[in-house]
């Protein structure tokens, strides 16, 4: 019984006793109905465990599963080190640009801050951060992007947190009843909140897929087309554009309207709290505090450009900005540096496993049938169709696999003569836009967004799984949709 209770510790017992069933049954399924099947329903078993990351961290549930997977030799060790040694870029971004960034977060405190008490408008706010964040996705990495975004937002989330739960009343300009800081204006905040992040969440799709270095899959397709980064960009231009710009006219739409979660604006009390909370902090800045932020500023500078002109790996850059500023700034306490790494290091482990996944996808050749019908349609087709099956298995897998895969796939098609070069560029194109814009549909297809749903701002502001599937469906339907007429007319 003491196993049962510590197995999985105080997640339901409906969800124990599920994730028990599958370990079970999935050796019987492995006899029974095949690798192929089997195969699939685990992906829908982990897709599960994301979905209930707000009741148990997926790591826990989902590793388990992979475990199985590996013993059951549906995949090896050696390729899911593979994976891991492939996508080491990104594991490597994520420990030390999110560590990096906390770092950072006096400087994004006070930056953001002035942009959330001088903008008055939630629409405005609202577009400001959507472009802001596309703008920045399309030359810096997108977890990176996310990493801001989460950082300013638990910021102003514990601002008010520390007041709601102070054992006495706030005194600034007025004395506030704790009561008005509890109920409706908490949702309203939290509800505020989380448009304005999913905002900046689908800005860094609408910005990655626009340049070659805007996510990793792109790097790898411009590699494989031989273009450099203008050549990138004027080719996905036709698609990319039209699609930034109605991401663009769907948040501004969603914030007039108020459905799918949106529209819902700042609570006085709330504002009155941060800007009292921000103007104390400029009045009370020590001479140290002020030459932080000067090194911060520095260092984001610095971060910016580096980032931009590819001076080193994403990861590399990140570790260079933690050094600088604990050195330049005096932080040299080993327990100080610790903190910066809580953030990260459980989703960087939740990643290596999300590997495991992929290799089984990889080893049993999932896609593939997938893959050879699409090549087997005719040519005019083509495109319409590898955007419409990048986009489906985007949703459920990791986009760079996706990528991967199809891109491989196009190239040896190209190699051998079975497609001319105009038609492998065409291709390429509609792999690209394919695996980048449906992909926001759910966590699982942006490592993004997956991020953020692990994230501690997560449960703070009850963001969950199926919460941001039904906030991102508006943005999933438009940009897919103007995605594929691009495909189909303008290339």
């Amino acid at each position: 019984m003491e196993l049962y209770n510590s197995f999985l510790g105080n997640s339901p017992h409906w969800y124990k006793k599920t994730i028990l069933a599958f370990l079970v049954l999935n050796p019987f399924l492995l006899l029974i109905i095949g690798p192929t099947a089997t195969g699939w329903l685990i992906i829908g078993q982990f897709i599960l465990t994301l979905a209930m990351a707000l009741k148990c961290y997926p790591l826990q549930s989902g590793g388990l599963i992979a475990l199985e997977v590996v013993l059951m030799k549906m995949t090896s060790p050696e390729t899911v080190f593979h994976e891991i040694e492939g996508n080491l870029e990104v594991l490597l971004l994520l420990v030390f640009m999110v560590a990096g960034i906390y770092f950072m977060k006096p400087l994004l405190m006070f930056i953001f801050g002035k942009i959330f008490i001088k903008v008055r408008s939630k629409i405005v706010l609202s577009l400001l951060f959507c472009f802001i964040s596309a703008f920045l996705s399309a030359f810096l990495d997108a977890l990176t992007v996310t990493a801001v975004l989460i950082s300013v937002f638990v910021g102003f989330y514990q601002v008010y947190h520390t007041v709601h739960s102070s054992p006495s009343d706030y005194s600034g300009s007025n004395t506030l009843d704790k009561e008005e800081l509890s109920g409706e204006t908490l949702d309203q905040f939290r509800s505020f909140l989380r448009s304005l992040v999913m905002h900046g969440a689908v800005g860094t799709a609408l910005g990655g897929v626009c340049t070659i270095v805007g996510e990793p899959q792109n790097l790898l397709i411009g590699e494989k087309l031989g273009w450099d980064f203008m050549q990138f960009f004027y080719a996905m231009a036709p698609i990319t554009l039209p699609v930034l710009a109605s991401g663009l006219l769907t948040c501004v739409l969603l914030e007039l309207s108020g459905k799918f979660g949106f529209g819902a604006k700042l609570p006085k009390l709330a504002k009155n709290i941060i800007e009292s909370f921000l103007i104390d902090e400029d009045n009370n800045r020590s001479k140290g505090e002020k030459y932080a932020l000067i090194i911060q500023a520095i260092s984001a500078v610095f971060l910016i450009v580096a980032l931009a002109f590819h001076l080193a790996p994403v990861g590399l850059i990140g570790l260079t900005i933690i050094v600088l500023q604990t050195a330049l700034t005096g932080i040299t306490d080993e327990h100080r540096i610790g903190h910066a790494f809580e953030e990260a290091l459980p989703f960087t482990a939740l990643l290596a496993v999300f590997f495991v996944i992929v290799g089984m996808i990889h080893d049993l050749h999932l896609f593939k049938p997938i893959i050879q019908s699409v090549l087997e349609q005719d040519k005019s087709m083509q495109p319409a169709l590898f955007y419409a099956a990048n986009g489906v298995l985007s949703m459920i897998s990791d986009n760079v696999f996706v990528a991967t895969v199809y891109i491989n796939e196009v190239k040896t098609a190209f190699d051998s003569g079975l497609i001319t070069r105009k038609e492998f560029e065409t291709l390429a194109i509609a792999i690209n836009t394919g695996t980048n814009l449906p992909s926001v549909a759910t966590p699982n297809g942006q490592a993004a967004f997956l991020f953020l749903l692990t994230s501690a701002l997560a449960p703070a502001i009850r963001l969950s799984y199926v919460k941001m599937i039904w906030m991102a469906l508006p943005y999933t339907i438009v940009l897919g949709l103007v995605g594929l007429m691009g495909v189909v007319y303008f290339l």
